[in-house]
């Protein structure tokens, strides 16, 4: 028993941040319907920039502090936001009008670029993350260890997750989000202003990304270039399988993939790891294709 709750507080702290990264991709979706596939990248980007600020700003070591890396994570989320809103206004925005094969192609084109661009500029070397808080082990009832970082993930993502709930329930501008998902042009005719509406929606799926990656770089201290394309792609199942285009739909998605893997790793083997997103993929497909809390919503063609 004290084996099943060790992985499942694994599982849940592994799953926080896939639930991050698959936030970005129901936000995005549930506005323009278009899976942004360069959203693991722009986590990539995010980890690449907390390392660089963790570099200029002497972060870790004997300055690790909490403050320090709130100060990392901020810089590192506004570096995404503003990558997501570059990435909207010249990728997405001119092709927004054109099918949605040619926007799945630009959203493929856009993951490549960034990732060889980020081997140019990073380096195929992997880079070191800096310790950002003294790293400290933690025994929880039932004899379960877990590291100040496991639950420092949790907590940010938690707030993360109602901070950006409240945004889009209590907000004017979370309102507008809202109106532009149900219905574009009618929220265009109302007088909302549709453009910055979408930009805002990829600066917030970036930014929660970049926190996913910094959140990675505490608990796994090595990053590359390449190290968006399996997060994205689980993240993905993940938003897949709570409904994409639902909010806590991601959450759920991405918790119940966490816990999966670690499962998988605990009583099965960890060569199935990343194996079990595709099943579970499968299946969702299979018996919901609608995802836990999506509707089947009817098309006109």
């Amino acid at each position: 028993m004290q084996e099943l709750f060790q992985q499942l507080a694994n599982g849940i702290a592994w799953g926080s941040i896939y639930a991050l990264i698959a936030l970005g991709y129901t936000m995005v979706y549930g506005i323009l319907r278009l899976i942004n596939f360069a959203h693991g990248d722009v986590y990539m980007v995010g980890a690449f920039a907390a390392y660089y600020i963790a570099s200029a700003t002497g972060a870790g070591g004997a300055r690790a502090s909490l403050p320090m890396a709130l100060l990392v994570l901020l810089g590192a989320m506004l570096v995404s936001a503003l990558l997501g809103m570059l990435i909207e206004f010249f990728a997405y925005r001119p092709v927004r009008r054109s099918s949605r094969l040619t926007a799945l192609i630009t959203a493929i084109g856009v993951s490549l670029f960034l990732e060889n661009a980020g081997l140019r500029l990073f380096g195929a070397d992997p880079k070191f993350f800096p310790q950002l808080i003294p790293p400290r082990r933690i025994t929880l009832a039932g004899g379960v260890i877990v590291t100040n970082h496991q639950i420092t993930v949790v907590a940010v993502s938690i707030l993360l997750m109602i901070a950006l709930t409240l945004f889009i329930q209590r907000t004017r501008t979370g309102k507008a989000m809202r109106a532009v998902a149900f219905n574009r042009d009618a929220a265009s005719l109302m007088g909302i202003p549709v453009n910055r509406i979408i930009t805002i929606t990829f600066a917030i799926g970036s930014a929660l990304a970049a926190a996913a990656g910094v959140l990675v770089g505490l608990t796994n201290p090595k990053i590359e270039p390449l190290m968006g394309i399996m997060p994205g792609i689980k993240a993905f199942v993940a938003a897949v399988l709570g409904g994409i285009g639902s909010i806590p739909g991601a959450v759920i998605g991405g918790l119940v993939m966490g816990v999966s893997e670690y499962l998988v790793v605990g009583y099965v083997s960890s060569t199935y790891r990343d194996a079990i997103a595709f099943v579970i993929l499968i299946l969702v497909l299979l018996i919901r294709p609608a995802g836990l809390l999506g509707r089947n919503v009817a098309e006109k063609v």
